[in-house]
């Protein structure tokens, strides 16, 4: 056998037995939609509440924290899976900061003089997004290592 033969069917087994196959555009597609959905309407049920500015500014933070704490959380998990050397204190600071942004989001809402109808949605649009940015930061890098691991075959 030679020595391309024999790499590119190592390339081919890996990319199925780690990674599976593709994620679908469906999924991909859905994903996306979540992050938006969540994200949007949380932006929108913020613009449209009756509360100060400043209250207003300390929910929009929380969501961006959170968002970019799962994103961090995910990656994290996803190198530790694929063997990439990551950090024990910034794979710490990652949930560290994803726990401490839904903390932050619950304890605000506890404390919010809201109807309870207005704390549901702000929970669950917030849950929505951090699903959908996790999902979509999957989905990213699932595409592009199957992408370049296609390439790979294909330039043999």
């Amino acid at each position: 056998m030679l020595e391309n033969e024999s790499t590119e069917k190592t390339i081919k087994k890996s990319k199925h037995d780690y990674f599976g196959i593709r994620p679908t555009p469906a999924f991909v597609g859905a994903s996306w939609l979540a992050l938006g959905i969540g994200l949007i309407s949380y932006c929108i049920g913020l613009w449209n509440a009756e509360m100060m500015l400043n209250e207003k500014g300390y929910y929009f933070t929380i969501i961006l924290f959170g968002l970019f704490s799962v994103i961090s959380v995910q990656k994290c998990v996803r190198d530790k899976a694929e063997n990439i050397e990551v950090t024990d204190i910034y794979y710490g600071i990652s949930w560290f900061t994803t726990i401490a942004s839904v903390t932050l989001l619950i304890i605000g809402l506890w404390n919010a003089d809201l109807f309870l109808s207005e704390k549901g949605f702000y929970g669950m649009s917030f849950t929505l997004a951090m699903f959908g940015a996790t999902a979509v930061q999957k989905n990213t890098r699932d595409l592009k290592i199957i992408d370049r691991q296609e390439d790979a075959v294909d330039s043999f």
